[in-house]
């Protein structure tokens, strides 16, 4: 996009916001992990779950939404349980994510769940 340098009064290709702002660069935009989880096992998806939450914790992560009600607006994707996490950067989220102390949990989540998971970076 072209603008107008207010200095010179002439045309220059302006600098997009994400590129002008520092606390915006891509190493400190937060990072959201989305968890669309089908439980297999709840009983031992009751193991994960109360494991999990100081583990998160531990890595800087909080709980956005966990498991409420999912309500379609559009299109026909209706998770039977939802779960947002946030982070302060994807490579906060990915260090919990392989982390060595959730391996375990991960293993267990995926015996108990058919999950499919994402990480969403932005403010």
């Amino acid at each position: 996009m072209i603008g107008i340098n207010r200095y010179t009064h002439g045309p220059q290709e302006e600098t997009p916001v994400r590129d002008r702002l520092p606390l915006l660069k891509e190493d400190t935009l937060p990072a959201y992990v989305i968890a669309d989880v089908e439980v297999t096992d709840p009983v031992g998806f009751e193991e994960y779950k109360k494991a999990v939450p100081a583990l998160i914790a531990a890595h800087g992560g909080t709980y956005i939404a966990r498991g409420g009600a999912v309500e379609a607006l559009e299109g026909d994707w209706l998770p039977t349980r939802l779960t947002i996490l946030k982070f302060d950067s994807v490579a906060q989220a990915k260090a919990w994510y392989e982390s060595p102390e959730y391996r375990p949990l991960r293993d267990l989540r995926k015996k108990t769940t058919k999950s499919k998971l994402l990480i969403v970076e932005g403010p």
